[in-house]
């Protein structure tokens, strides 16, 4: 296999320099710690510029190279837990070429992390809008058992269809209620009656936030079975802390109570892969992408370096 920064290129469906529409990235934190190849990384950090269905602001496609390109402004040294997280060892993978096809490109995407988890990496996809959640879920489902869902949103994303397609955005959760109903939704903020209905019917846990204000109850940590698999769409936090992001709401929550919860998951639960999306950045403002690679950085941390 050749190699890049240090690191192995996948053999297709990952791209290579030599495909045509390869869009080269930088790596995560690059020329910021030690090169590390693809055999000896745990964390895989997967770029997935997706975007087909949004359906307000536009730009998710541009979220992963925008986390990439400011990932190296980042202190490695993580104060809170006295450590270097990327002693984990971390690769980032070349973007992927897409056919355009909503379908083939989801397939495109459980293959790609079928083959990261048959050699045990833990998975950090970068979006891209929210819909890929559900074909990076389909990954994990067919490996893992007794395994829940935490999704941190501003919105429930679960009709059924959505500017005629099942496939939205705004689908998402209800595409993964499909394979797995336990689900446990935080934050929401945005939803429609449809949908309010259909979480009191199927009996999803859903935290709103008018609740979560009100304190984060520990009934939340008790809900989930011992593998959890995360997705955070970035319009969970509030605009005034993360406002580049296709349909920001307001209300939101804010960076401590936020690293809190998630310490504690990491810390009881055995959290098998994470997704972060639905990042948009703006011109001007490098904040929101700056942000989301700490984020993306303490999860790192939380992952290999807590005491369970």
């Amino acid at each position: 296999m050749p190699e890049v920064f240090g690191q192995r290129f996948l053999p297709p469906p990952f791209c290579c320099p030599s495909q045509e529409g390869y869009i080269e990235l930088m790596q995560f934190l690059q020329n910021e710690i030690p090169e590390v190849n693809y055999s000896q990384a745990r964390v895989a950090i997967l770029p997935v510029p997706f975007e087909k269905t949004t359906s307000f602001g536009k730009g998710a496609a541009h979220g992963p190279q925008a986390v990439l390109e400011v990932s190296p402004f980042l202190e490695t040294y993580d104060e809170e837990l006295e450590v270097e997280p990327f002693n984990a060892g971390i690769t980032t993978l070349p973007t992927l070429n897409f056919s355009g096809f909503i379908e083939a490109d989801f397939q495109i995407i459980t293959n790609q992390v079928n083959q990261l988890l048959d050699d045990e990496k833990f998975v950090i996809a970068i979006g891209g809008e929210h819909s890929i959640s559900f074909p990076l879920y389909r990954a994990y489902h067919a490996k893992f058992k007794n395994l829940s869902v935490i999704q941190f949103d501003a919105h429930a994303d679960l009709r059924d269809q959505y500017q005629g397609t099942p496939f939205s955005h705004a689908c998402v959760m209800r595409r993964i209620f499909s394979l797995n109903q336990r689900i446990v939704q935080l934050g929401i903020r945005a939803l429609s009656k449809e949908e309010a209905k259909f979480i009191k019917s199927s009996s999803i846990k859903t935290w709103f936030a008018h609740q979560l204000y009100k304190g984060w109850s520990e009934k939340i940590l008790h809900s989930l079975t011992e593998n959890v698999y995360l997705t955070f769409d970035v319009d969970f936090f509030d605009p005034a802390v993360l406002p580049a992001t296709g349909t920001p709401e307001p209300g939101g929550f804010f960076w401590p109570e936020t690293l809190k919860f998630l310490k504690k998951l990491f810390e009881t639960k055995n959290v098998i892969g994470v997704d972060v999306v639905e990042l948009s950045p703006q011109p001007g403002s490098r904040h929101s992408e700056f942000t989301v690679a700490k984020l993306i950085y303490k999860l790192i941390g939380y992952k290999f370096f807590l005491n369970r």
